[in-house]
């Protein structure tokens, strides 16, 4: 079931990512390109296979995963500032991009380089199990490495979540909420991610449907927003003498 979540996951991040091509060549929406190039990168580093030959690659020492951490990091920055601008919420892109939200990407990017170069990192192991039953040390080191490694994502989707809630109760067209609906929910389960520690081995499956879940409302929601955005420039264009919604 994991599996099937994880490659489907990864054909829907990469066909949004290829959908978006022609707007890259035209220079269009861009960023729209990059989130959803950046989310298909993360989900391959999140599969045992790719992630197995990625790392041997790299030296079999885990690095993959390293890497993978900071792409996740990248990825929620520029999600988040997009989905702050497309609904006006100013206050939570001053979060991601202020003083204030670069102070904790450093502090969490410098926490999480720090534990890694602690641990014991030999072998390829994706999700770093394998590394964590080693011995004691570290383990308790893989779960700092792990917290910290959900701690930036759940920042920034802690700073746009009560917008997407505002978009929900908003009184704007139907696609658009039913897409801050889904961007809310991949926001919240982002920030359930925090709680990882607390569910049982025997519940483990839970987090790999938590941050897939998570993963695919992002990619869905985005999509209904960009298509409600069309169709309203279609409206618009239909009827030039007609203001369009959310402007003026």
């Amino acid at each position: 079931m994991i599996e099937t979540l994880q490659w489907t996951t990864l054909i829907v991040c990469g066909a949004a990512a290829l959908s978006r091509i022609p707007n890259l060549i035209h220079k269009k929406n861009r960023s729209l390109f990059y989130i959803f190039a950046l989310l298909t990168v993360a989900t391959l580093l999140s599969i045992k296979g790719p992630y197995a030959a990625i790392d041997g690659l790299l030296g079999n020492t885990n690095v993959a995963n390293l890497l993978l951490r900071f792409i996740i990091f990248g990825t929620i920055y520029f999600l988040g500032i997009r989905i702050a601008k497309a609904f006006g919420d100013t206050y939570g892109l001053q979060l991601i991009r202020g003083r204030a939200g670069y102070v904790v990407l450093a502090a969490i990017s410098a926490a999480l380089i720090v534990l890694f170069a602690l641990l014991d990192t030999e072998g390829s192991s994706a999700g770093m199990a394998a590394v964590s039953m080693k011995d004691e040390r570290n383990a308790t080191l893989v779960e700092y490495y792990g917290a910290a490694g959900r701690a930036y994502p759940a920042y920034v989707c802690l700073a746009i979540l009560p917008a997407m809630l505002r978009g929900v109760r908003s009184s704007l067209p139907v696609m658009l909420r039913l897409g801050a609906l889904l961007l809310a929910i991949g926001a919240a389960a982002i920030t359930l991610s925090l709680l990882f520690p607390l569910i049982p081995q025997s519940l483990g499956s839970v987090e790999f449907i938590i941050n897939y879940t998570a993963i695919l409302c992002f990619v869905f929601g985005l999509t209904l927003i960009w298509l409600a955005r069309l169709r309203a420039g279609r409206t618009v264009t239909a009827h030039p003498g007609r203001p369009s919604a959310g402007r003026g």
